[in-house]
């Protein structure tokens, strides 16, 4: 396992490309705070937001994960190892002051890559009018596809909250 170096993965890539499109600039693999260890897939340090991709397999999505027939018991441990300290990262970054999102692999394929960087981007625009002082109606927009971690789920699905709100930046008009 120590061979396997930390790289872009497709649904990362897929992802910062479709962010970068709509506008957003940010920083990628980075550690977003130096006291917890762990390196954010894309990172906003202004609006102290930061993203992870998480594989199905290797952080044990509900949907998708299988366990593996041969070392069963071994995989079990290490998916459940993996599980737990994303959860012990999460929580030390929450309690640092950052946003957390964590978008599975399955949520990026197809037009997922595209809800998910809407939604990011009117997180990223929220955070940045809320940093300025500015209030707006806009900065209410539902989570979509995406786990905000700590927080519950948005009552409404991603479809509904696209049609209630006209997109206020260019490049956005059709999405539907």
């Amino acid at each position: 396992m120590l061979a396997n170096r930390p790289g872009a993965t497709k649904p990362e890539q897929r992802l910062r490309a479709a962010l970068f499109a709509r506008g957003l600039r940010f920083r990628k693999d980075r550690r977003p705070e130096p006291a917890v260890r762990c390196r954010a897939d894309v990172l906003f340090p202004t609006e102290r937001i930061c993203i992870f991709v998480d594989g199905c397999f290797w952080h044990g999505c509900r949907q998708h994960f299988s366990l593996p027939a041969s070392n069963s018991s071994w995989w079990s441990e290490k998916v459940q190892a993996t599980v737990d300290r994303d959860v012990r990262q999460r929580n030390a970054l929450k309690s640092q002051g950052w946003r957390v999102i964590s978008i599975w692999e399955h949520e990026l394929r197809g037009a997922g890559v595209e809800e998910s960087a809407y939604a990011i981007c009117a997180r990223v625009r929220e955070s940045t009018r809320r940093s300025r002082g500015v209030t707006s109606p806009r900065a209410t927009l539902g989570a979509g596809p995406l786990t905000i971690y700590g927080q519950s789920s948005p009552s409404r699905p991603l479809a509904e909250w696209h049609r209630d709100v006209s997109p206020p930046w260019p490049g956005t008009e059709g999405i539907k």
